[in-house]
């Protein structure tokens, strides 16, 4: 797992422009999100950031819920012959398989997987449940822990087993199949942009990045604060390879027998990481406020127990009838700049700075996370209706800021030669016009030391000229970009 002392103490926070994934683990732990598991490649996952974690599936599962799928459950013990089945499948998850060889006592017959993914395990299963054209479409997703053997492993971003949910899809025509594809990828994109403030590029994934198994795959696309960008979600056209695999049919509107289209898409706790580098600075996180576990953090500054209870019952009234708006009042007996310091470090939204002073005047300070310094004085009588009006100026601000971020580090370029020297001197996306070989992706990779193919741009115009790798004709937009 990442670098961090054992006991789990974590006393400064690298500088970001000093040492990137070095600020990452320290804030990560610092923050309290997760932190390292007894078994090597395995995380804990804390409180808090479990909290955050699930301020992200709830909307995502709404979403996913609006469109009319339902939530199963199947087991993580998938049997080795059933992954062996699709051979193209198999080839890309072999070197990240999981067995149990054991169990009772004595070896197994056949050696069991921990589940890498589910394509196997529901194409198996649905067969009982998928007879007929009426039968569809089935639309399944499941909640559940994911097991890959990661190499290098890294908090949030890749561990031996992680949290995702994995919707499986089947239909009865392509066309049904490649609707859902872009449906779910749209969710995808409303997680990221509206609730976790975070732009992101959508389109196909290239022949070589594609989803092992997959006809197509395609993603969205974030682009962190040291420029490189992290896949937050994905969704894949699996055409009939699955179902043909598993011998998985149904009896069509002819009378013939068929086998479905079906899709899969996915999102993960790597989103918590997203957000984490997306948006924090050297003080810690910086939490978009729909998603935070605390909005608002109450600080109250006093030195006797009757300013303390002056507080109390002016706080009362005062933040009671905020409803829908997570608050914390943070009595510990710590000094007020102990305090701020450290609910900036959990990135909490907006802090509210109450003394006898401001209670004398009826009214209390706004600090927002987001700009340390700028300070707002607020009526008592004003505060139920300025808070949600407050955390939704934030929310909206991060987005745009992340935006003009990503804006500031996306360059387009027409040759190999310009995108080595970005790739040497500078952090971002690049976008270039591109023929679609292979053999350019590797090319680019080795001449700017990792920089792959990202996405081709959804409902990009075809572009006049050349690829700038190779010089022949290009057929589509693509962005490069070095990547998590």
């Amino acid at each position: 797992m990442p670098a961090g002392s054992d006991d789990g103490f974590v006393k400064d926070i690298r500088k970001q422009s000093q040492d990137f994934p070095g600020w990452y683990n320290d804030v990560v732990r610092k923050a309290e999100l997760a932190d390292n598991s007894p078994v090597a490649g395995s995380m804990v996952i804390r409180p808090y950031g479990y909290s955050l974690w699930e301020n992200i599936r709830d909307p995502l599962d709404a979403l996913i819920k609006q469109t009319g799928h339902e939530n199963w459950y199947f087991p993580a013990l998938i049997p080795l012959s059933f992954l062996q089945k699709e051979k193209e499948h198999v080839a890309g998850f072999a070197p990240e398989f999981q067995l149990v060889t054991h169990g009772g006592g004595k070896e197994l017959e056949e050696p069991l997987v921990l589940r890498p993914t589910s394509e196997t395990m529901i194409a198996s299963v649905l067969r009982n449940y998928i007879q007929s054209y009426r039968d569809l479409p089935v639309l399944t997703n499941q909640w559940n822990n994911v097991f890959r053997w990661e190499l290098r492993t890294r908090f949030f971003l890749r561990t031996r087993e992680f949290l995702w949910q994995e919707g499986h899809t089947f239909h009865e025509t392509a066309a049904e199949a490649e609707e859902e594809v872009d449906r779910m990828l749209e969710c995808y994109r409303q997680i990221c942009e509206d609730w976790c403030a975070m732009p992101v590029f959508l389109g196909r994934k290239s022949e070589t990045e594609k989803f092992a198994g997959a006809q197509y795959s395609t993603a969205v696309e974030a682009m962190m604060k040291d420029g490189k960008a992290l896949q937050a979600g994905t969704s894949h056209y699996f055409g009939q390879n699955f179902t043909r695999a598993y011998d998985l049919t149904f009896t069509d509107r002819s009378n013939q027998r068929e086998h479905p289209h079906s899709t899969s898409w996915g999102m993960s706790t790597r989103m918590v990481g997203a957000v984490v580098m997306a948006h924090g600075d050297d003080f810690g996180l910086q939490l978009p406020p729909r998603i935070a576990p605390i909005q608002v953090v109450v600080v109250p500054i006093f030195r006797t127990e009757d300013e303390k209870s002056q507080i109390q019952e002016a706080l009362g009234p005062a933040l009671h009838p905020a409803a829908g708006v997570r608050v914390k009042v943070d009595w510990r007996d710590e000094r007020p700049g102990f305090k701020f310091n450290e609910w900036e470090l959990k990135g909490v939204p907006l802090r509210i700075e109450v003394g006898p002073r401001d209670l004398a005047k009826g009214e209390v300070l706004l600090v927002r996370r987001l700009d340390r310094s700028k300070k707002e004085s607020v009526p008592l009588l004003m505060l139920k209706s300025r808070l949600p009006e407050a955390l939704s100026e934030i929310q909206q601000a991060m987005y745009a800021r992340a935006l003009q971020f990503r804006t500031e580090h996306t360059v387009r370029l027409d040759s190999l030669a310009a995108m080595v020297d970005f790739f040497e001197h500078r952090i971002g996306f690049v976008i270039t016009p591109w023929c679609g070989r292979a053999e350019d992706e590797k090319l680019v990779q080795e001449r700017t030391g990792g920089a792959t193919t990202r996405v081709i741009p959804k409902n990009a115009a075809k572009p006049a000229g050349a690829c700038a790798v190779c010089g022949t004709p290009a057929v589509s937009d693509v962005i490069w970009a070095k990547a998590y």
